[in-house]
């Protein structure tokens, strides 16, 4: 049986769309529907100034001087590991946290020590071609490459017997691409029926050519277990870095969705009393379109790069108020102002999200007892924050609260990375739960792997 990780939640009020004309909107928008019931959790505490502890040798810079986040209140939040480029992790069988590292091709094993004190540090993998995803099924290792996806046998701390389990996957080293591939970086999760699911992003902003490539891009593939033919199992997923298996066995996915976004309504937004449809508006970008945090089943489309997730309640509306949960979709009217490329009416809404430019990266599930107090079990997303929004949309760690089959809406689990002015000296990449019970936390800006206690 694989063992998975899992998070909590708190329900939030689903918003039915105002009834508006086709004139009025410019895009039609299809009711919201409701998101599977999930029961009230327990209102979770205020988060509260905490100053990050340094072990020694973790103190170089950002630490050489006092850096707080915003944590729970008790908790504890401790530099444990400095690692250059830390990105996704994954916990061995036997107790080791492993930490990929695309930019040197390697994956680094950490076992933790005596106390409080640093762990070791070791190289398991090195000579890889982007290495980022991990997972484990019993006492296989998967990898994801840029181009492929590897599996290996993991005993006693060492790996062998490297099985190619799919290849062929597109990289800037494809003929076809000539070098043009933003989102080159494969994810990887493994299903309870040991099917390998891989994340394969866009080659670009608004890349329609991905949909028809093949092996798909701006797609999930699987491929059975054991390895094999990777086909398409879920479409219109723009970069689905965030991959993994729910407690009930379900694939979700955390998306990158698109930038500079035109407005799609016959309204006036920007308050000069003209249509704004077409406009490309910072303070309408600002916001759309929400990150997508989505149950995949097979055929599922996310609508990329024809249909857009929708926050506004009142679609079109300046100032309108933001909901995330069972969100419907609009069309995108760069890509597919009339309809005729996919039509987003018929799509499922999305089950949660998070705002516009978000970058949420590294995704994992808490299971039962979950986290302590009024968290319990619930989903854990790494936020990079924006890389074009203004301001800046900060980065932090989100957690999910899982209840009834569902995860409830967003809830800042650690934040405080960003300055006031919009500088970061922290960016975390992914946190996963330990055998331990602590929560360990990967930042590529702050090359360091963080441990935070509960109280």
């Amino acid at each position: 049986m694989r063992t998975v990780t899992r998070g909590v939640l708190t329900t939030s009020l689903l918003f039915t769309l105002g009834a508006c004309t086709a004139e009025e909107r410019g895009v039609p928008v299809p009711p919201a529907a409701p998101a599977p019931a999930a029961s009230a959790a327990e209102k979770v505490p205020d988060l509260v100034p905490t100053t990050v502890r340094v072990l020694g040798g973790t103190g170089a810079g950002p630490f050489d001087s006092e850096r707080k986040v915003q944590a729970p209140p008790g908790w504890t939040v401790t530099v444990w590991a400095r690692i250059d480029k830390a990105r996704l992790l994954a916990w061995t069988p036997d107790g080791q946290l492993l930490v990929s590292r695309p930019k040197f091709g390697d994956v680094i094993a950490l076992t933790p020590g005596a106390g409080d004190t640093v762990p070791a540090q070791r190289t398991l993998l090195s000579g890889l071609n982007q290495p980022h995803g991990l997972d484990f099924d019993g006492d296989t290792l998967y990898v994801a490459e840029s181009d492929q996806v590897n599996a290996y046998t993991y005993k006693s701390g060492e790996v062998s017997g490297r099985k190619v389990v799919i290849d062929g996957l597109p990289d800037a080293k494809s003929p076809e691409l000539r070098g043009a591939y933003s989102h080159a970086l494969k994810s990887v999760a493994i299903g309870e029926d040991g099917s390998i699911y891989v994340s394969v992003g866009s080659t670009g902003n608004v890349s329609a050519e991905d949909r028809e490539a093949s092996p798909e891009r701006a797609s999930i593939l699987r491929a059975p277990s054991g390895g094999g033919e990777a086909t398409t199992f879920a479409r219109g997923v723009r970069n689905g870095t965030g991959l993994a298996i729910d407690p009930d066995g379900a694939v979700w996915t955390a998306v990158n969705h698109r930038d500079n976004i035109e407005f799609p309504y016959a309204k006036d937004y920007d308050g000069d009393g003209d249509s704004d449809a077409g406009k490309v508006m910072q303070k309408y970008v600002n916001d759309h379109p929400m990150e997508q945090l989505a149950r995949l089943t097979q055929g599922r489309d996310l609508g990329w790069p024809y249909c857009n997730s929708e926050a506004d309640v009142e679609p079109g509306d300046p100032g309108s108020p933001l909901n995330y949960t069972g969100r419907p979709f609009v069309r995108d009217i760069q890509m597919n102002a009339d309809g005729a490329k996919l039509d987003c009416g018929k799509l499922a809404p999305i089950e949660q999200g998070m705002g516009a430019h978000s970058a949420p990266l590294g995704l994992s599930f808490v299971t039962d007892p979950g986290l302590p107090g009024a968290y319990g079990p619930g989903a854990l997303v790494g936020i990079h924050g924006s890389w074009n929004r203004n301001p800046p949309r900060p980065p932090e760690v989100s957690f999910f609260a899982w209840r009834n089959g569902a995860l409830g809406a967003q809830q800042t689990l650690l934040g405080g990375f960003q300055n006031e002015d919009g500088s970061r000296w922290g960016r975390p990449v992914m946190a996963v739960q330990g055998p331990d019970g602590a929560l360990y936390v990967s930042d590529d800006h702050a090359n360091a792997v963080y441990r935070v206690t509960p109280a």
